[in-house]
């Protein structure tokens, strides 16, 4: 998908996943879980936030699967 066929959302979500993955690069480490960091870590709370965001395209709300 283009960017110009993405939502802001989803954008954002793309970012965030290249800096998890250049975090997790530059840590030399295959997921986030296995670092120290993991529960403290800012940048896999925006990560997750973002996800979340993508799904539900900023609405508040419970999920319908």
């Amino acid at each position: 998908m283009s960017t110009q066929n993405k939502d802001k959302f989803s954008i954002h979500l793309d970012e965030m996943i290249l800096k998890v993955q250049k975090c997790q690069d530059e840590k030399n480490l295959k997921s986030c879980s296995i670092c120290e960091h993991y529960l403290s870590c800012e940048l896999r709370s925006d990560y997750v936030k973002s996800v979340y965001n993508s799904m539900s395209k900023g609405d508040t709300g419970g999920f319908e699967f």
